[in-house]
């Protein structure tokens, strides 16, 4: 009945096969299997032309019959989806990897950048400048450095770099490098020499070369959003080096690159930008504001943790809530050093006056309205008595705000992931949506022919499989071109989705999405099949029914 009603709804939409909207190019140089469109080429999604069925009284040969069940699968895909199917994802939703009650929580913890304090994207090319400048002025680096502007569009959150290989590259859940995202300097790097450098084989031995929160030795990761600059600093200054011919050590270039940015952060200079321009760096103050106010009318007490310092923090608040900012606030922490002030015991709260100056007296007690300074979490504990799952904590950083609050003390967590609104919004396109749908049916196509082994059918699984590869650049190249989503290597999650769905009970685009749900609201995980649960494969379900399609070409598997 499902798939006779999916059928109905298709019928009163039946769109031309070319959809008129702009398309990826099928060609990438960052992508394997796609080459430069030539005779014959064909638009990625759109079905292959098919050999002519056998005359009727004939057998058909097995190749014709592959086309007609690529050719029948095909029509289906494309009655299946009405125009209602796309934008069925929203934006401002919070997503659930737990099942978690609000009613139950009643204690909200926060970070400040990028989680209360939203910044704008016109803050990395300053970032990436100041970066680039240091490097030049301080460090002695080239002065053709300076000829690199920033490029937003080149890296994306949660890639992985080889120091001593000068390499960033994407790496799935399973620690594979997606082939097609390894890049040197700003040139990609052949699929053949990625898995040559790896002792023939695209799996990373991520145990020995990186620790847990992802800072090497051998193989740093870049999780939060401050790194996307410094990645195209990286990426900058080795392309640099390489163009001219110039010898380097990898390490101390690495090293350089990353001090540089740390400079920027230190020396109080992106500090000093926000300040001077609160309107342009920092967005959604107001929303800010309303998420915090109705916590607090409905009795919960709240606390804020960060690393920045309380001036600069002070400024922000004031600007986003107003000068009382502090009594919504029942515990203000500045300079807190995380992620070691969750597992450091050493660090002592200290007392800081309004004009930033430590006091000396030994912390008995967290008063509201007062600013502490370092700390660690076993004292905020005794401290506070907010134990366990009721109380929740967001932040943006997955290692350095999340992963020990959950682990090792069993805090409900919140992950602020900015970049999850953009990659709805690809999600709800039509081109996402088709290419997505016939890439999921053509792979269960391929799963079921394979048993077809003449000549004439490995030819057509052979088409299949390069159409199949062409389809995953183009879905790929609609997030970004040289990395795709920050949360799919092709078929298998990233690396960062593991720790994502690891260390968080729920994940949002934004502090402000908590506004569309009641402080009582429960939030329900949808139940992800396995692989062993799941009996409806996409060409199952485009023909609505739960019998295993083409049964008698299986017939031999047991």
């Amino acid at each position: 009945m499902a798939g006779a009603g999916l059928r109905a709804a298709a019928r009163r939409w039946m769109p031309r096969r070319d959809h008129g909207g702009p398309r990826a190019a099928s060609s990438s140089p960052s992508c394997p299997g796609c080459g430069p469109p030539g005779p014959g080429a064909h638009c990625p999604g759109a079905p292959r032309s098919a050999p002519a069925p056998a005359p009727a009284g004939g057998a058909a040969e097995p190749s014709a019959h592959l086309w007609a069940r690529y050719q029948d699968m095909r029509r289906l895909v494309h009655d299946l989806l009405p125009p209602e199917v796309c934008s069925l994802l929203n934006p401002a939703a919070i997503y659930a990897n737990n099942e978690i009650s609000l009613r139950d929580v009643e204690v909200y913890g926060f970070d400040y950048d990028y989680t209360l304090a939203q910044y704008s994207d016109t803050l990395h090319p300053e970032i990436f400048n100041a970066a680039r400048d240091i490097l030049v002025e301080h460090y002695k680096y080239p002065e053709g450095i300076r000829k690199y502007d920033y490029n937003p569009s080149f890296a994306i959150r949660g890639l992985h770099y080889d120091i001593q290989k000068s390499l960033l590259m994407k790496i799935d859940a399973f620690h594979y490098v997606q082939l097609g995202t390894a890049y040197r300097g700003l040139q990609p790097v052949p699929d053949e020499e990625v898995i040559e450098l790896y002792g023939g084989t695209q799996h990373i031995p991520l145990y020995q070369m990186s620790g847990f929160y992802g800072k090497g030795p051998s193989i740093k990761q870049f999780m939060d959003i401050f790194s996307l600059p410094e990645m195209a600093l990286l990426s900058c200054v080795v392309d640099h080096f390489l163009g001219h011919g110039l010898e380097f050590d990898q390490a101390h270039l690495y090293k350089d690159v990353t001090d540089a940015i740390r400079d920027v952060h230190v020396k109080g200079l992106m500090y000093q930008w926000i300040e001077r321009d609160m309107e342009k760096y920092i967005l959604r103050g107001d929303e800010t504001f309303a998420v915090l106010s109705r916590l607090v009318a409905h009795g919960k007490q709240l606390f804020l943790i960060t690393n920045s310092p309380f001036s600069f923090v002070d400024k922000g608040m004031r600007h986003m809530v107003g000068p009382d900012w502090r009594q919504l606030f029942d515990v203000v922490i500045v300079q807190a050093d995380k992620p070691s002030f969750f597992t450091d015991r050493r660090k002592p709260f200290r007392k800081l006056d309004e004009k930033g100056s430590l006091h000396w007296d030994r912390i008995t007690r967290l008063e509201k309205g007062k600013i502490y300074r370092q700390g660690n979490l076993f004292d905020f504990l005794r401290l506070t008595e907010w134990r366990g799952p009721r109380v929740l904590y967001f932040g943006d950083h997955l290692y350095s705000d999340l992963a020990d609050l959950m682990l090792r003390h069993g805090w409900r967590t919140g992950a602020i992931i900015p970049e999850l609104e953009r990659e709805i919004r690809i999600i709800n396109t039509e081109q996402y949506m088709h290419s997505l749908t016939w890439q999921q049916a053509l792979t269960g196509l391929l799963e079921r022919m394979q048993t077809y082994q003449d000549a004439e059918s490995r030819q057509v699984l052979a088409a299949w499989v390069k159409e199949r590869q062409e389809l995953r650049c183009v879905t790929k190249a609609l997030f970004n071109a040289q990395f795709g989503s920050i949360f799919r290597t092709f078929h298998n999650p990233t690396y960062f989705s593991r720790r994502l769905v690891r260390f968080s009970d729920l994940y949002m685009a934004s502090l402000s999405c908590l506004l569309n749900y009641r402080v009582d609201f429960t939030f329900y995980p949808r139940r992800t099949p396995l692989q062993h649960e799941a009996p409806l494969w996409m060409d199952q379900l485009c023909t609505g029914c739960m019998k295993t399609p083409f049964l008698g070409d299986m017939a031999h598997i047991r």
